[in-house]
């Protein structure tokens, strides 16, 4: 049996360590790959590697992300959320050291590839239990508060970001870098578990074992069966094709689509991070208020506002607010599918690990898909395939209704 001291009542107290910790959390997931993306151009150069090699490199952290996606529900039902996360988060630290060594102790392309293997699968895992453990303090306190993790999330890859600009700056190599992030992940780790309570439902009596985890891991399965999964699937694809493309292609076309300079184009991309940013601070008093399905409708409806404006602004000024109805449009979608996927405790694992894979799958496979059809019919005229994706998305939006209460 499980310990009864650790599944005592919560009290508010122990409700806002796990709170902080989940924050914690979310905020290491981007801190570990803005850690990565802000070392890219030194990676190259030390391993003197082409983009097409760079590009497999990319393709191989996504796929391993989207295998660690995929098994996260048995993941889960095995190990439950603390150990899981515990070894998750281990996982991905590991893999960014490691990127650290192949790049400038051992100069070696296939271990840099190993290391984004590790933090790709340790990365996509920890996603879906990351957002299960949210979405159970989210019901707990019964107000939307799901966005505001995911602002965590931009938080994170915001300081990653700088802490990358300040080691380039300052002359400090990719393995000292990535060391240094390393160890700050591990402790992070340690101190979030440790606030982050048992419970029952999710984290198994450590002797279970044979066919009590098989059945979790049956009942996970169970997810792809049911129609609500593909249209949350659709809702969060619309979604993640706005929030991908975004940050692939956003600057290049105000550059090449709008004749803009570089500094705008960077501008342009800002414009839309504050905006989406934003949204997920502030937002989720206004789901409480206007619900799931009308917020879902009215993003889904700037999503594709924005996008249309941005494509066929005829000045510079317009196109940046089609960036930010862009960014408003595209905060809310994945956050809101995640916390629709999870209504069902007892079945949240298994829907949010479905729904998200579709999701991930549209972030990590739109942005190649669009610059192979932008190379036909340009890069503003191919934005148009997200504003139908996004009409689609708003569409589906009445399959996040809450689930009627047994």
């Amino acid at each position: 049996m499980t310990d009864p001291a650790a599944t005592a009542d919560l009290t508010p107290s122990r409700v806002l360590r796990w709170k902080i910790a989940i924050f914690a959390i979310f905020l290491t997931s981007g801190l570990s790959i803005a850690t990565w993306a802000s070392r890219v151009p030194a990676i190259k150069d030390a391993l003197d590697v082409d983009n097409t090699q760079i590009g497999a490199l990319l393709m191989a952290a996504g796929v391993a992300s989207i295998l660690g996606l995929s098994l996260s529900t048995p993941v889960l039902a095995r190990f439950g959320a603390r150990r899981g996360m515990l070894a998750l988060m281990l996982t991905f630290a590991a893999g960014v050291a490691l990127v650290g060594v192949g790049t400038d102790a051992l100069g070696s392309y296939p271990v840099v590839l190993a290391g984004l293997v590790l933090f790709g699968f340790g990365n996509g895992c920890l996603d879906v239990i990351m957002n299960v453990e949210a979405t159970a303090i989210e019901q707990l306190g019964g107000k939307t508060i799901l966005p505001l993790f995911h602002a965590f999330f931009s938080f994170g890859t915001v300081i990653g970001a700088g802490l990358g600009t300040l080691a380039v700056g300052v002359g400090v190599d990719v393995l000292g870098h990535t060391a240094a992030v390393a160890v700050l992940i591990a402790a992070f780790a340690v101190a979030a578990i440790a606030n982050v309570p048992v419970r029952p439902s999710v984290d198994p009596d450590p002797s279970e074992h044979g066919a009590g985890w098989r059945g979790r891991v049956a009942v996970a399965l169970s997810a792809w069966r049911e129609p609500r999964t593909y249209a949350l699937g659709v809702i969060m694809l619309g979604m993640a094709f706005a929030e991908g493309s975004a940050n692939d292609w956003l600057a290049l076309g105000i550059v090449d689509g709008h004749g803009g300079d570089e500094t705008l184009g960077a501008v342009g991309l800002t414009v839309f991070s504050v905006a989406m940013t934003a949204v997920r601070v502030f937002g989720g008093p206004l789901v409480d208020r206007f619900g799931r399905v009308v917020m879902l409708r009215v993003l889904a409806l700037s999503a594709a506002a924005g996008l249309t404006l941005f494509i066929l602004a005829p000045n510079l000024p317009l196109v940046l607010v089609g960036a930010a109805l862009w960014g408003v449009g595209a905060s809310l979608g994945f956050p809101l599918g995640m916390s629709a996927a999870a209504d069902d405790p007892a079945k949240a694992a298994a829907r949010v690990s479905a729904a998200a894979t579709i999701g991930y799958i549209a972030f990590l496979a739109g942005p190649p898909i669009l610059g192979v059809i932008s190379d036909r019919i340009g890069l503003l005229n191919t934005l148009f395939v997200i504003v139908v994706l996004s009409i689609a998305s708003g569409l589906a939006s009445g399959a996040a209704r809450p689930l009627a209460k047994d």
